[in-house]
């Protein structure tokens, strides 16, 4: 069989892959990664599997990978003030826990020879479903915004709302300025660890939501200290997959160098970008990732390929060109300031 000039053989998985598509993927998720404060295994572990990954390896190697990069994203974001490490550290009770019971219900379906109907379908449910309330969310904020304003024109400011499930004990986290219940950390982060296990992702895709909506998070701080959370679930998931001979190292190296570059632009573009516009591109990433495993399910395996990549290219871009945006607009800012102060002095 002849394989391309750029083609290497990864002798763990038993397959020749092509090292650009590698980088490529690296590349896009290290962007995506360090924007958006997840993982990125919603596009690694789908584009690796639709390439021709077999399913257990595309999960183990995808962790691999992102145990590395989020080292290089979190860091960053730890220098800008994004990590709350109280919460970050309290994440590894539960995520390794949840990592562990995942990895042995993928060894289950894999035994089954299901797993990768399963994970897709898993894939399908979890990035629809949350990518069309993300949408939803972002959508409906003016009206939300413009009826408390209404509400507190005829009543008065209103108090904080206050978390509905108060079961002790409390816990506070001054960086987030929260206080929720210990209970729901432990839940978010079982869960998010779970799926770490189960779909070969950081969990981020859900976690950085539910930091946000659930235990109230600004954005930022929830975009680094996801980061910060999966640097400890990748590890984890990477040494019970590589016990059970499921990581092609040498794949996941490659993807990391890229990561490595893409993970750096992808934590500058957050301090251009805020809130909300985060929250939207992320939606809309997600539900592609979500269209491209559909495509592979319906064995549109080069539709699906070209879906995930293009998706995941296109929004690099996107974001690349925001941040360009964001800093010509600081800068041009901060030369007003320096022309007015002058013509004061």
């Amino acid at each position: 069989m002849d394989h391309g000039i750029l083609d290497i053989y990864l002798p763990i998985a038993g397959i020749n892959f092509n090292i650009l598509i590698l980088l490529a993927i690296g590349f896009s998720v290290g962007v995506l990664g360090g924007f958006f404060g997840v993982g990125g295994a919603w596009v690694v572990t789908p584009a690796l599997n639709i390439f021709g990954f077999n399913m257990a390896y595309a999960i183990g190697t995808d962790l691999a990978h992102i145990f590395g990069k989020s080292i290089v994203a979190s860091r960053k974001h730890g220098k800008m003030g994004n990590v709350d490490v109280k919460l970050g550290l309290l994440s590894i009770v539960g995520s390794v826990i949840g990592v562990e019971v995942g990895a042995r219900n993928v060894m289950w379906l894999t035994a089954k020879g299901v797993a990768g109907p399963v994970v897709r379908y898993a894939y399908m449910v979890l990035l629809f479903g949350l990518g069309i309330y993300m949408l939803y969310d972002y959508f409906t904020k003016d009206k939300r915004l413009a009826r408390q304003r209404a509400i507190e024109m005829e009543r008065g400011p209103a108090a904080p709302a206050k978390k509905k499930w108060n079961l002790p004990p409390m816990v506070t986290f001054p960086v987030s300025g929260v206080t929720v219940s210990l209970w729901t950390v432990m839940v978010v982060f079982f869960f998010t660890g779970w799926l770490s296990g189960f779909l070969g992702v950081g969990g981020g895709f859900i976690r950085m939501p539910a930091l946000i909506y659930l235990i109230g998070c600004p954005t930022a701080i929830a975009v680094g200290t996801d980061l910060f959370s999966v640097v400890f679930t990748g590890a984890y998931g990477c040494f019970t997959y590589a016990l059970k001979a499921r990581v092609e190292i040498i794949a996941a190296i490659i993807m990391l160098c890229g990561a490595s570059v893409g993970a750096q632009i992808g934590v500058a573009a957050v301090k251009y970008i805020h809130g909300y516009g985060i929250r939207l591109l992320f939606a809309i990433m997600i539900i592609l990732a979500g269209v491209s495993v559909t495509m592979k399910q319906m064995n549109m395996t080069t539709v699906a390929a070209y879906c995930v990549m293009g998706a995941a290219l296109a929004m690099c871009l996107v974001i690349v060109v925001l941040m360009i945006r964001g800093f010509k607009q600081e800068k041009t800012q901060k030369r007003q300031k320096s022309e007015a102060s002058l013509k004061q002095a």
